[in-house]
């Protein structure tokens, strides 16, 4: 099997091979290259690994859980390009893109329980007594996002918003910790603000369903979003 010669020496020179051992032996530096520390890192690693660890083959070696991971932080938190990364890792760009989209559903699936849990009543009244308190206002605040994508094909006039780009909505519920409580995510940029979360028509919260990136994850037309959306242990 052909491969291009830069990427064929990504065992040797590959940022990771040359890089990762030795940021381990420096903290600041680490956390200024991943943007989370090294106990953070080994924790979500940790709660990845398993489902981003494969066999090695006979016609080439698989990439490391660690690998994985450091390439979708550097991809989400440093706004880098998949043309970018392809020269710093040594492994093409649709393999960095595969890599990011697999990482990010796996994030999805593994913690959603964690960092997004059901909240209770007494949780409820909690948040919204913190507002009352903080910010004179009751209950919590609820903001929503518009991220370009590119037009899917046979969509019509679906994702064309007012602001006349084509687009997905994020629509999020935070604490007064700035923590997201509830997130909708993928609902088309026409929809009108009162139709993305049915649990908020029907004055019911805790009816309103969580979703996760598996439109992200399984569609190509999606771009960068107008500004980065992270979610990390510090």
């Amino acid at each position: 099997m052909w491969v291009h010669p830069i990427i064929a020496k990504r065992a040797c020179k590959g940022q990771f091979t040359s890089l990762y051992a030795d940021l381990r032996e420096h903290p600041a530096k680490f956390f200024n290259y991943c943007r989370m520390s090294i106990p953070t890192f080994d924790r979500l690693l940790g709660e990845l690994g398993p489902g981003l660890t494969f066999m090695n083959t006979n016609t080439r070696c698989c990439v490391s859980a660690e690998e994985w991971l450091i390439i979708t932080l550097r991809f989400t938190d440093f706004w880098q390009r998949e043309t970018s990364l392809h020269f710093e890792f040594r492994m093409g760009a649709s393999t960095i893109a595969g890599i990011v989209r697999a990482t990010c559903a796996t994030i999805w699936l593994r913690l959603e329980a964690e960092v997004l849990p059901q909240p209770t009543r007494q949780q409820w009244l909690q948040i919204a007594q913190g507002f009352l308190e903080r910010a004179q206002f009751p209950n919590c605040a609820l903001y929503g996002k518009h991220i370009w994508v590119k037009k899917p094909p046979n969509s019509g006039s679906r994702f064309y918003n007012y602001k006349q780009f084509f687009s997905v909505v994020l629509l999020a519920l935070a604490d007064t910790n700035y923590r997201f409580i509830i997130v909708d995510i993928g609902a088309y940029g026409s929809s009108a603000d009162s139709s993305h979360l049915p649990g908020f028509q029907n004055e019911s919260v805790a009816s309103v369903q969580r979703t996760g990136p598996s439109l992200a994850s399984s569609s190509s037309w999606l771009l960068r979003p107008t500004c980065p959306i992270c979610f990390s242990w510090r």
